[in-house]
């Protein structure tokens, strides 16, 4: 699922480079498309993509960067995608199977189990317990 996340983080905390570490931050992140600041002094950080987890991306940009707050988060619409068109299997009703390849020049070794021997103990009487 597409969203839209805002978080609003204080980056006037001194270090001249707290918007460039807070946007590397925000596009280390698995799924995110694009990063943008916005706001009337750039406090608020823009991140657009598939699943992304907000709560571990302000956790992050409060241990780099300093104070962030969640604003929102916000599906996105997707006017401009065509609806993904499904494949209908043959007329027929077969489906073509595929087999899995084995890679070559990977031998196989079975190696049995060593040879069983078998002793006979000499003065061993099965009929004598020694337990009872």
């Amino acid at each position: 699922m597409k969203q839209k996340v805002v978080i609003r983080v204080t980056l006037n905390n001194g270090k001249k480079n707290a918007r460039s570490k807070a946007m590397q931050i925000a596009v280390g992140l698995q799924g995110v498309e694009s990063v943008s600041l916005q706001g009337e002094d750039s406090s608020q950080i823009v991140v657009v993509g598939d699943n992304i987890d907000s709560v571990i991306l302000t956790s992050l940009l409060r241990k780099k960067v300093g104070f962030a707050e969640l604003t929102s988060v916000s599906p996105v619409s997707t006017e401009g995608e065509k609806p993904k068109q499904e494949t209908k299997p043959s007329e027929s009703g077969i489906q073509s199977m595929v087999w899995p390849t084995y890679q070559a020049g990977v031998p196989y070794y079975y190696q049995p189990g060593g040879p069983y021997y078998a002793y006979e103990v000499a003065g061993y009487n099965q009929n004598s317990c020694t337990i009872m």
